[in-house]
C-alpha cells in the first residue's frame, strides 16, 4: 500500500505490517483514505479528530444554506374576491420569504367543462405577483388540478440615488487692467579690468641670534707677533751666558 504521513509526506510503498508499526510509533491510527486505488492509499492520522472537523464543517454548512420549500395555494374555479385576495397575502408573503409558490385550481364534477375560468384565476394571480416573482411554470391541466410555479426574483441591493448635479454659478469677470509699460534696463558702462598688482616679496625674520651678533661691538684685530731673529741685540746678548752655562 502507499503511505502517507501525518503531516502530508508521501513515505513510499510499503507493506501494511510496516505501515501499522509507523501508526503504532507515532500513536495515530492507519486510515485507508483510497481503497480502490492500485495500490490502495493509507494515511496515519487521528481519525477521532478528523471526524470531529468533519462534523463540525458540515454544521456550519448548513448553517449558510437555506432550504427552498415549496409551499402550496389551493383555490377553486368559484372563489371570492375577497378569498382571493386572502390568498393573494398569503402566496406575495411565502416568496418574500425565499420559497417557492406552487398555485392549484381543483375542479368537481360539472367544473370540468369551464377549465378557462381556473386560467384566468392562475393568470391574474401570477399578473399581480409579477414585481416580486417569475413564473418556473405556465398553468397546465393535470387530470382535475391546474397548477402553476411561480419563484422568487433575486434580490439585487438597491441603488444609492444619483445626487442632484448643481447648476455651477458663473464666475464675475475681473476688471481688465491696463497693459503697464515695458521696463527697459539702462545699460550700464563697462568698468575696464584693472591690471593685476604683482604680490610683493615679504622678508623672513631674521632670528634672534644674528641680531645679537650684530649688536656686539667689533672686536679689535690682533697685532702680529714678531718672529725672534728680530730681537734686540741686547736681549740675545743676555741670553748666550745661560746657553753657554748649561752645556758646561
Amino acid at each position: 500500500m502507499r503511505l502517507i504521513g501525518e503531516d502530508g509526506e508521501q513515505l513510499g510503498i510499503v507493506s501494511s505490517q510496516e505501515a501499522f508499526a509507523a501508526a503504532e510509533e507515532a500513536g495515530l491510527d492507519l486510515v485507508k483514505i483510497a481503497p480502490n486505488a492500485v495500490p490502495p492509499v493509507c494515511r496515519i492520522m487521528d481519525y477521532g479528530k478528523f471526524r470531529f472537523e468533519q462534523a463540525k464543517k458540515e454544521k456550519e454548512a448548513k448553517k449558510n444554506q437555506r432550504v427552498i420549500e415549496i409551499k402550496e395555494i389551493r383555490m377553486g374555479p368559484s372563489i371570492g374576491d375577497n378569498d382571493f385576495n386572502t390568498k393573494l397575502k398569503n402566496g406575495m408573503k411565502f416568496l418574500a420569504d425565499g420559497d417557492r409558490v406552487k398555485v392549484s385550481v381543483r375542479f368537481r364534477g360539472r367544473e370540468m367543462a369551464h377549465t378557462e375560468i381556473g386560467k384566468e384565476l392562475l393568470d391574474n394571480f401570477a399578473a399581480a405577483c409579477s414585481e416580486i416573482a417569475n413564473v418556473d411554470k405556465e398553468a397546465k391541466l393535470e387530470g382535475r388540478n391546474m397548477s402553476m410555479f411561480l419563484s422568487p426574483k433575486p434580490t439585487t441591493p438597491p441603488k444609492k440615488p444619483a445626487k442632484p448635479k448643481q447648476p455651477k454659478e458663473p464666475k464675475p469677470e475681473e476688471p481688465k487692467r491696463e497693459a503697464e509699460p515695458e521696463h527697459v534696463e539702462e545699460q550700464l558702462p563697462v568698468e575696464e579690468p584693472k591690471p593685476v598688482e604683482e604680490p610683493k616679496t615679504v622678508e623672513e625674520p631674521k632670528p634672534v641670534e644674528t641680531l645679537a651678533e650684530e649688536a656686539k661691538p667689533a672686536k679689535k684685530p690682533r697685532q702680529p707677533r714678531k718672529p725672534k731673529a728680530e730681537q734686540s741685540a741686547p736681549e740675545a746678548v743676555e741670553a748666550a751666558p745661560e746657553i753657554t752655562e748649561s752645556v758646561d
